[in-house]
């Protein structure tokens, strides 16, 4: 990059500060030879923008993590809107426009092109980084997703708010770019902002030879056109329509389903509905897999494996099995499409049920890192930490008996049949909440006529294989969320079971039926109707728990709600497991890890957190090894340590540390706070449910989340004062604190603040190479000053 020459055209300023003329061009040094995208430019926009520009809450819609989303520019319209009344025309990249020109019509705006004479550039991207490499100290709060922020759509407009706001250049509360990135990017800029050659295009869109093969066997078993095959096509397609496919193969590429015009051999002709279950509007389509060559980021990487073991598995669960009815295809009416136990009544329910099972670490992933999940709002429905197991489907009494889904198919509607139009109106007298509360009263009475003795250990799936995943750990960050395998942290509040039903539900009201385009009604209503399906979730765990004490325990999870308000309901139906201990929660789910579950999962209890009889161990004498350093983590996790107790902060949950041994080796853990609720059943007014002496934090190992809030780089040496600050701190004594925690912490105004991130980054892609993507800093504490994340 050093050795790059450049002829330096000089340019004269114009004064533009508070007036309706164009702000000057900016001087650029242009570069004597054509500066290549993919190799140069992309790699800079990937680590420095697209770490902020990558999806639907990426600011102004400006998608940077792909040359698509940089010619298509930004708009001024949010897709979030917690107002809108109508519906929004969706503006989803390669699926809603197919060229430059279209998107304009969409009222999208060039942040690249120059409307300078030649040789000078004045485009909103050149603008808006060179205002950052003049004025490079990062001051005050930093909102990224605030509603506050400008989508300058000219010059002038920039140029006004960054005038009124001179310390908001990009990256936006971060340090400039370095001047051979800047002149880099300029150089590009000057010449005019070309993408990839076409030769360079067709590379990156094309599948290697490797997953060719694989693909041309996947759409030959998902376009056969008998009905059997056809229906399990159309099942495998509404819930994999979000996945990041992997073929079996050596390479690291990923591939998305989809539904096309066309058959396999020819382009793909894209059938661009909103939902996965919509009418494609022909009467005959096909499905076909398209690769993706924009840069994966982790927020939306959700991977699913397509190898030779999976395709035997489907033909296992699907194609072998007698189907209840004859097998017939089935149309697209709006309403019977939004219900699957309609729609997919002829497959057996325990073929269902299994393939979700099969992927439950991938079912409920698709809740959290689908677009449904995003802001305080959209999450406040959950709480902060808890565990998710599975009804066995040898003790699911709607696998066992699927009469019964279909006397309850009226039951089993959802606001999803409503479209993305729901009225808000409509929620007075909310007949889904009505028709939730029939079936689960209907549900809990079946389970009572056809199980006197009640349920027993053996009513939990205990997994099949190894990859299977019987128990989830899921983490709510606040306005993020994280699902992983086993159960992470100490013994939480509550646990979920989860049947074929719910499980089912929770994916097709949250994922295949959520619509972010969609109205305010919609997307309460679909909020509204979480708040019950959690409930029940929660209400078949304690089917395992004594009777006595069931109550009492619904009651200490819902803190401040009356009971009358709650749809939980005991039918009186016995626990069938005789507790030795006064302590059944910690009991059954000591029994389940340890004794039920299938082995080759591999799950057992988190050897840092798991704390239960609450003896948390002293700090260690020294810090010599792992183990020392695990023993300090797991003393200072105790719930109203001080530490954690003092930072309250909202937007500080998720921290990334990295200790860096003195032997040269380093070691990276999560630090997860975990905010204690009185009760998660409020939409708004959350601060009022929140207990901070209460809260408590979970170390684990490695990187969990997709959203740091913080990073801090410690070396071995300062252990002991980093523990010590931890757990004995003086709150009467900010200052002193403050200037403690920041010999650690990486506050986003440093000047080495992305030398700090590039090494998390790198080391997650390194230990992570299938499952890694950027992580999104649209949510690093938002405090530019050497002030940590406390009052």
């Amino acid at each position: 990059m050093q050795n790059i020459k450049y002829s330096f055209l000089a340019l004269i300023l114009l004064l533009a500060a508070c007036s309706k003329e164009a702000p000057a061009p900016i001087p650029v040094q242009i570069p004597t030879r054509t500066v290549n995208y993919l190799h140069e430019v992309k790699p800079i926009l990937d680590k420095r923008c697209a770490v902020c520009h990558s999806c639907y809450n990426s600011p102004c819609q400006l998608k940077l993590n792909s040359y698509e989303g940089v010619d298509r520019g930004g708009s001024k319209k949010a897709v979030y809107s917690a107002t809108r009344l109508s519906t929004m025309d969706p503006t989803r990249l390669f699926i809603d426009a197919k060229t430059t020109e279209e998107w304009r019509k969409k009222n999208f705006h060039t942040v690249t092109e120059s409307t300078a004479a030649d040789g000078l550039n004045n485009s909103l991207m050149l603008q808006i980084l060179n205002h950052k490499m003049e004025n490079p100290a990062s001051t005050g709060d930093y909102f990224s997703e605030a509603e506050d922020l400008t989508c300058s759509e000219t010059s002038i407009e920039l140029d006004g708010y960054l005038s009124k706001h001179p310390n908001r250049g990009m990256p936006f509360g971060f340090p400039p770019l370095t001047k051979e990135e800047f002149q880099l990017i300029a150089g590009w800029l000057a010449q005019g902002a070309q993408g990839p050659s076409a030769a360079e295009q067709v590379k990156i869109t094309t599948p290697l030879a490797a997953d060719a093969a694989q693909i041309k066997k996947w759409e030959t078993f998902l376009n056969n056109q008998t009905p059997k095959y056809a229906v399990t096509a159309r099942y495998i397609y509404e819930h994999l329509f979000l996945a990041h496919i992997k073929f079996g193969t050596d390479t690291n590429e990923f591939y998305e389903l989809l539904r096309s015009k066309t058959p396999t051999g020819e382009s793909i002709d894209l059938i661009d509905t909103i939902r996965p279950y919509d009418d494609p509007g022909v009467e005959k389509f096909y499905y076909r897999f398209r690769k993706i060559h924009s840069t994966i980021v982790h927020k939306t990487h959700m991977v699913f494996n397509f190898d030779d073991a999976q395709l035997a598995r489907f033909n296992e669960l699907f194609i072998k099995p007698a189907w209840l009815q004859t097998p017939h295809l089935m149309g697209y009416n709006s309403r019977d499409s939004a219900n699957p136990f309609i729609t997919f009544e002829q497959i057996p329910p325990r073929s269902r049920y299994q393939f979700l099972l099969d992927n439950s670490h991938y079912i409920i992933m698709t809740f959290i890192r689908g677009p449904v999940c995003r802001g305080q709002i959209a999450l406040n429905v959950i709480h902060d930490q808890f565990w998710v197991m599975f009804q066995d489907p040898d003790h699911d009494m709607s696998v066992l008996y699927p009469a019964f889904l279909k006397h309850q198919a009226t039951n089993l509607i959802m606001p999803i049949e409503k479209g993305s139009k729901f009225p808000v109106w409509d929620l007075i007298g909310n007949k889904y909440d009505k028709a939730i509360d029939r079936y689960y009263k209907a549900r809990q009475n079946f389970y009572m006529t056809l199980n006197y003795d009640g349920l027993g250990y053996d009513g939990i799936w205990k997994g099949n294989k190894a990859t299977d995943s019987p128990l989830l750990t899921v983490y709510r960050h606040f306005d993020s969320a994280s699902v992983h395998k086993g159960v992470l942290g100490d013994l939480p509040r509550t646990m979920w079971v989860m049947d074929y039903p719910l499980l089912e539900r929770i994916y097709y009201a949250l994922v295949a039926g959520f619509d972010v385009y969609g109205t305010l009604g919609h997307q309460l209503a679909i909020r509204l109707y979480m708040d019950s399906l959690r409930e029940e979730g929660e209400s078949y765990f304690l089917g395992y728990m004594p009777g006595n004490l069931r109550q009492g325990m619904v009651e200490s999870w819902y803190k401040g709600i009356k009971p009358d308000k709650l749809i939980y309901y005991d039918a009186g139906m016995p626990s069938n497991i005789q507790y030795k201990t006064d302590n059944p929660k910690l009991e059954f789910i000591r029994y389940i890890v340890s004794e039920h579950i299938n082995k080759e999962t591999s799950i057992t209890f988190d050897p840092i957190n798991f704390v239960p009889d609450g003896n948390f161990p002293p700090l260690p004498d020294k810090y010599e090894v792992l183990e020392d350093y695990l023993q300090a983590f797991r003393s200072v996790s105790q719930p109203g340590t001080a530490f954690f107790s003092f930072v309250t902060d909202f937007n500080a949950n998720v921290v990334y540390i990295r200790i860096r041994e003195n032997s040269g080796r380093d070691i990276v853990l999560s630090m997860v706070i975990n905010r204690w609720h009185d009760n998660v059943t409020f939409l708004f007014k959350e601060a009022s449910t929140l207990d901070p002496s209460k809260d408590n934090v979970d170390f684990l190992l490695g990187f969990h989340g997709s959203y740091p809030n913080y990073f801090i780089d410690i070396t071995q040496d300062q252990l002991p004062d980093f523990f010590d600050l931890l757990s004995h701190l003086d709150t009467t004594n900010k200052e002193e604190v403050r200037a403690r925690f920041n010999v650690y912490g990486i506050n986003r105004a440093e000047n080495h603040f992305w030398e700090k991130y590039d090494w998390f980054q790198e080391r997650f892609n390194k230990n992570q190479p299938v499952q890694s993507g950027l992580f999104d800093l649209n949510r690093y504490y938002y405090k530019a000053s050497k002030q940590p994340p406390m009052p």
